[in-house]
This record gives structure tokens, C-alpha cells and sequence, in this order.
């Protein structure tokens, strides 16, 4: 198989339309936004919402009635059994007959900020998911450096540390619906998205303690897992941001994240970041392993392969309404998420005539750097047929792209990987949401 490295896709934005307009403005856009539609549609009727006379008109529920369950002395807090739904699934297309090199998808639909909790953060496992001991469990970094470490878990819990807010995306996310409606719910076309607040030790501090010798432009690392799972990464990305993390949202990562040790490489696609981190090597050349050959390349229009398409650009997704959901007819708060891999989000677009007119939608702070960012855009929905979808700007300019764009410069034949492009929601007359692609 021939090769070409080419680190990233060149699609022709400049047709596409942006609207400018600062946050504040958006704002007051939104507050004006909402109060005429309450008011045009008659106060809370709008909403869906049921006036109510006086206080008298309200019933005393049960729970009012009797104490509440007993506090235990110790447990691991779940969440209320009403929310049992909210979890993470497989895919339904593409269904393996073994457990073990796979994924599970996040409930973005459920998801109501940017952070994603750890019981529902998305899985992608190539041999399992090991049980790894933290008091044996040991971190080598060698090969072209002038003193080699080896350090437990408890050497680098020594280190200062420091916490990041960041988003991780699998590159095969949505790769099951490029040009025909294969899922059905936002779980299922973008699920292999989640975002944490990632605790560790900077790698750069580790290859400064070691002595990285000047001549190294690349370094490998591996995981302890079945698979041995194995990436080349850039000695640019990891002296810049790229992470050793033993903790995620607050608590030490879960056996699924990587636990007790994972290497996290914010922005770029998620296999880079490897779990269950048992060594790193520094070297002068890419390793072209079989994660970096055979699997996470990209097939181009000429017939070759591209190799280290490392970065997730500039993406974002309509999550409510939703595949899945049905909308009444008044306010409707359309809502989503963006994210890019090259920076911040700049600005979101939603549409709900099917991309014939663009309107910006207000970003929610906090924004920030290659993290999600979640947007909001009000819409008075009379009924009738629409389609629904967003477009996001990063803070380099980048413009995320049609698929038709994105055939301009690769092939969408295979398994084919780094779909960032505009994704559409159908809203049938009665209100239901479905996929709109093709």
C-alpha cells in the first residue's frame, strides 16, 4: 500500500457565508429573542406550560409527605433511577461478534454542559479493557534521551500537577453516516465524543528531566492492554501540551479511561492518546506502525493512503432537537455542541431551512481552547417540514465543511475516518426529529 503524508485536508471555504456579531450583542439578541416569542405566542402557552391560579391549585406530592432515604455511612454516589436511561450503548451498525475491540458511545443528547461524566464518557478498546495494579504498574521513557526513567505511580503523583479542560473525539466518529441516514439518534452518529477535566504531569516536564537529545523528531509510546496498543507522536506535540494523566472530572481515571496512566494528546483523535501508558521512546523517525498503517489512515482521490491525520478540526452538532426527539410548535431552543482541535470556537451558524440561510448562534461560555463548546439559538417553530443543522468556526478561520467539500479532497470509500463535516437534522410536520443525510 502506498503512502503519502499529508497532515491535513485543504477544503475551499471561501464561498461560505459567515455573520459577524460580538457575544455581548448576541446575548441581547437571545433575552429579546425569548421574550417576544413568550409574548407572541401568549404567555406560558407558549412554553407548553400550564398557568395556575392560586397556590391552592397545587397538590402536595407524596414526598412531602415522608422522610426521605437514610444517609449511608459510606457509598459511591449513582445517579437517580429515573435517569437509568442515560447511558453509554454500542453501535448499531456495525456489530461485532466479540466484546473486546470495540466502542460505546456517550449519550450527548443527555448531556447538558460540556464536561461528560466519567460513567458515560465514550470507549474505544482494542483488546479489552485490563486491571492494572498501581503499585506495580511502572512508566519507562527511553531510547534517545541521556537518562533513562523509570517511575511508578507514586514517583510522578510527586510532581506538581496541573488540570485541563479538553475534548477527546475517536476519528471514527461518525464514520457510519457520510453520504446515507445509517443512525439514528446523536449518540449513535456522534457519541464517540466526550470532554473532561484531565489531571497529570506535562510530558515536556518528564523528556527535560531525561535529557532528550536534540537530534529526536519523534517519540512513541505504548500501552500495557492486550493489544499493546502503539502510536508515533511528533516531539512538537508533546513538548507543547500533551499530557500524562492519572485523573479525570475530579477522580482518578476509570479502568475504561486508562487507569492508572494514560498519555493524553489534546485535540488530536483519540487513538493517539494511549491508555494504560507503560513506556515512551524517544527517537528520530516515525515507528509506521500497525495503528498508523494499516488502521487511522485516510484513503485519497488518487488512490493512495494518508498517514498522522492527526488533528480533529473544527466540528459541531445539533444534539437537541435531535434524532429521536419530537418538537411542539412555538419556542424551541436549539442546542448544541462545537469543538476543533486547532483552537477555540469562534462562532457556531444554525440553520433550519437546510443551509439556504445561516444565522449565528449565541456561544456559552466558557470557551475554550480545544474543548467543547456548547451553543444556543432560539426558534419559533410554526410546524411544517425543516432541516436543522450547525456550522462552526474555529479561531483560525477554519470553516467546518460539507462533505460535499470534503470529496474535493479525499474519498469517502471504506472505512473511512475524520468526518467533520455539516451534519442535518429532519423536523417532519408533526414534529418528529430524524436523520437528514442524503
Amino acid at each position: 500500500m502506498k503512502v503519502i503524508e499529508k497532515p491535513k485536508d485543504i477544503v475551499d471555504s471561501s464561498k461560505i457565508e459567515l455573520q459577524a456579531g460580538s457575544s455581548m450583542t448576541h446575548n441581547r439578541k437571545r433575552r429579546s429573542f425569548l421574550r417576544n416569542s413568550i409574548a407572541m405566542a401568549s404567555g406560558a402557552g407558549a412554553l407548553g406550560v400550564s398557568a395556575v391560579a392560586s397556590g391552592q391549585d397545587l397538590p402536595v406530592p407524596e414526598s412531602n409527605k415522608q422522610m426521605g432515604r437514610s444517609i449511608p455511612p459510606e457509598e459511591y454516589g449513582l445517579p437517580s433511577k429515573f435517569e437509568a436511561q442515560v447511558k453509554r450503548r454500542r453501535s448499531d451498525i456495525l456489530v461485532n461478534r466479540q466484546n473486546f475491540s470495540d466502542w460505546s458511545m456517550t449519550p450527548l443528547q443527555s448531556q447538558p454542559g460540556i464536561t461528560t461524566p466519567n460513567g458515560l464518557f465514550f470507549e474505544r478498546h482494542h483488546n479489552g479493557v485490563p486491571d492494572i495494579n498501581p503499585d506495580t504498574h511502572v512508566l519507562a521513557l527511553h531510547g534517545m534521551v541521556r537518562k533513562p526513567l523509570k517511575l511508578s505511580m507514586s514517583d510522578l503523583m510527586r510532581y506538581p500537577s496541573v488540570s485541563k479542560f479538553y475534548f477527546m473525539e475517536c476519528s471514527g466518529n461518525g464514520l457510519t453516516d457520510w453520504l446515507k441516514p445509517a443512525s439514528k439518534t446523536v449518540q449513535q452518529t456522534h457519541g464517540l465524543l466526550s470532554c473532561a477535566q484531565w489531571t497529570g504531569v506535562p510530558v515536556s516536564w518528564l523528556l527535560d528531566e531525561a535529557g532528550m537529545l536534540p537530534e529526536v523528531k519523534w517519540l512513541i509510546a505504548e500501552g500495557a492492554d492486550g493489544s499493546a496498543h502503539l502510536r508515533s507522536i511528533p516531539v512538537e506535540k508533546m513538548l507543547d501540551d500533551a499530557l500524562l494523566v492519572y485523573a479525570m472530572n475530579g477522580e482518578m481515571l476509570r479502568p475504561e479511561n486508562g487507569y492508572p496512566l494514560r498519555l493524553f494528546i489534546p485535540g488530536w483523535e483519540g487513538n493517539v492518546s494511549v491508555k494504560w501508558l507503560r513506556r515512551i521512546k524517544a527517537g528520530t523517525e516515525p515507528w509506521h506502525v500497525r495503528g498508523e498503517t494499516a488502521r487511522y489512515t485516510d484513503p485519497m482521490p488518487n488512490g493512495m493512503w494518508r498517514k498522522f491525520s492527526f488533528v480533529m478540526e473544527a466540528k459541531s452538532v445539533v444534539t437537541r432537537p435531535s434524532g429521536g426527539m419530537n418538537l411542539q410548535r412555538g419556542f424551541n431552543e436549539i442546542q448544541g455542541f462545537a469543538w476543533s482541535g486547532n483552537g477555540k470556537i469562534a462562532a457556531v451558524d444554525v440553520t433550519v431551512d437546510g443551509g439556504k440561510t445561516w444565522q449565528q448562534a449565541v456561544l456559552e461560555d466558557p470557551v475554550i481552547d480545544k474543548c467543547l463548546t456548547r451553543f444556543r439559538f432560539n426558534w419559533n417553530w410554526q410546524g411544517g417540514p425543516a432541516v436543522i443543522a450547525s456550522r462552526a468556526v474555529d479561531s483560525t478561520g477554519y470553516v467546518q465543511p460539507t462533505v460535499e467539500d470534503i470529496k474535493k479532497s479525499r474519498a469517502i470509500v471504506g472505512f473511512v475516518q475524520h468526518h467533520n463535516g455539516i451534519f442535518p437534522w429532519n423536523v417532519s410536520a408533526s414534529g418528529e426529529v430524524t436523520n437528514g443525510i442524503g
